[in-house]
Parts: structure tokens; sequence; C-alpha cells
């Protein structure tokens, strides 16, 4: 759709988090998440 926007791939690199049933820590992998960038058209309608 013109004047919505864009999505892009963003990497998060890898972090440690922790099972909350266990307590134990964990590596969490990094990933790459999608991110939508709203167009200035659509910005400026909110």
């Amino acid at each position: 759709i013109n004047g919505f926007g864009t999505f892009a791939l963003s990497y998060y690199p890898a972090r440690k988090g922790r099972n909350p049933q266990t307590g134990e820590e964990i590596e969490i992998e990094g990933a790459n998440k999608p991110v939508f960038k709203p167009a200035k058209a659509l910005k400026d309608a909110l």
C-alpha cells in the first residue's frame, strides 16, 4: 500500500534470560525480527 510504511529486518543479538518456572539461567539466541516504519503520511494521519 503506497504511503503506508515499510517493513525491514533488524538483528537482535543473543542475550541471557531466565526460565520463570525453574529459575535456571538460559541463553536466548540472536534473531532477526521484523520492524515496521510508518510513512510520514500515516504518522500525520494519526
